[in-house]
């Protein structure tokens, strides 16, 4: 399944300063019987966003309308716990197309990166401004450039270049998931194949 290229992203952001997020958080245990990818955003955080009776929790920030955008800022450690892709599919399916905090557990970084989902990671200091100019303003816009891995809080003098797998990089500006990629390259081993003895 292929996704949207993602090259250059310009949004508000949503802040969510808490250490140590894990994945039954991110998508409880119990949504996790589905099999395709669609419909997950519907249960992300459930038990942060609505009480046990299905109410709203007015207190947490995805139900706060002053807060919006296509990037979730998170706290140090996102994604750690179970290895479990649902947790990118939830953030990718509420419209999330980049999660930023200071540290991502590596299974989680793997799946949002497989996934179309931007894993940024930046210094400690860096995430420390993100949240003060969110805080100060909740229309604050950060730019996400792929090509140049380049994250910068927009009008303001704070930028920070962060790290990615070049070839999750180039699938990422693509909209490629693993399979997309080979298959772009069909011409390439059709041309190794023939050149190659029996």
């Amino acid at each position: 399944m292929s996704y949207d290229s993602f090259k250059v992203l310009k949004s508000s952001a949503v802040p969510l300063p808490i250490e140590n997020v894990d994945t039954d958080q991110i998508i409880p245990a119990r949504f996790l019987k589905a099999t395709e990818r669609k419909g997950f955003g519907d249960n992300l955080f459930r038990d942060w966003r609505f009480n046990q009776d299905n109410s709203i929790k007015n207190d947490f920030v995805l139900n706060n309308p002053t807060y919006s955008g296509s990037i979730l800022v998170g706290g140090n450690n996102f994604g750690s716990g179970s290895s479990r892709e649902h947790a990118a599919w939830a953030i990718y399916d509420y419209g999330f197309r980049c999660v930023v905090s200071s540290f991502f557990a590596d299974i989680f970084k793997n799946n949002c990166l497989n996934i179309g989902v931007l894993p940024v990671e930046v210094s400690q200091s860096f995430l420390n401004h993100i949240f003060e100019a969110i805080y100060n303003d909740a229309k604050t816009e950060l730019k996400i450039d792929l090509p140049k891995q380049l994250i910068s809080i927009c009008n303001s003098k704070y930028s920070e270049k962060f790290k990615i797998n070049s070839y999750k990089k180039e699938n990422m500006i693509n909209g490629y998931d693993d399979i997309d990629y080979l298959c772009s390259m069909k011409s390439k081993i059709k041309e190794f194949e023939s050149k190659s003895p029996l």
